[in-house]
């Protein structure tokens, strides 16, 4: 291939925790005529500061991250660099994060059930500036718009904040406080104001109670992968 027709090509930069899940992407996507992925990276941070160097034309982003939040990683790029297109592909259900990521500046939600074709035509379609969700949640997207409110799993979840719905999946995952800090770079006392908001939306009455359903809720939101 000439060097003119590289230089066509639409960059790709990939945010995951999973090495495999990196590798597996490049591969898929430099086979492409018209991809190429130009970075990958494992946390938050690093992934900003990447992003805002080599400006890619699109980001696929996780939503759980070695460090960091995939959701404000998706804030953070749409705030600074807002021409980013950012496609989110997790091994959540869209009942989870998918309305949250749409908030947030992404241009698509798909899982890691899917099949490979359906990620390319997932970021084909949000490069050319089209939204991309599964037609189930394009519905229940339809069915808010008519009734005014949101698409309902019926899980607890749906009730918390960004952060907070962070640290009770990280609970639910067995972390320890000081663990959920140091990951999410706040102080322990931060934590803990957290997980007793979280008590006091989920009615929950103590840390055992917290524990039980944060290992329930992430149960289910995994799908069992």
């Amino acid at each position: 291939m000439n060097k003119s027709a590289s230089t066509d090509k639409k960059r790709v930069f990939l945010v995951d925790d999973h090495p495999l899940v990196r590798e597996w992407l490049t591969n898929l996507i430099n086979q492409e005529d018209d991809l190429v992925v130009n970075g990958a990276v494992s946390n938050a941070p690093e992934a900003l500061e990447a992003i805002q160097a080599t400006l890619p034309d699109v980001a696929i982003i996780d939503i759980t991250l070695e460090r960091g939040s995939g959701l404000e990683l998706i804030k953070n790029i749409k705030a600074c660099c807002p021409n980013i297109t950012m496609l989110v592909l997790s091994m959540h259900e869209e009942s989870a994060y998918a309305e949250r990521a749409i908030r947030a500046g992404a241009r698509g939600y798909l899982t890691k059930r899917e099949t490979t074709q359906k990620i390319l035509v997932a970021i084909r379609q949000v490069l050319a500036g089209k939204l991309y969700i599964s037609e189930t949640f394009a519905a229940l997207m339809a069915e808010r718009m008519l009734d005014g409110k949101g698409p309902s799993s019926g899980l607890p979840g749906e009730e918390l904040s960004d952060r907070e719905l962070q640290v009770f999946e990280m609970l639910g995952g067995g972390k320890e406080t000081w663990q959920i800090a140091e990951s999410l770079n706040i102080s322990m006392k931060t934590v803990q104001t957290y997980c007793l908001r979280i008590k006091e939306k989920l009615h929950l009455s103590n840390a055992t109670e917290l524990m039980r359903e944060a290992v329930r809720w992430r149960d289910r939101k995994y799908g069992g992968m």
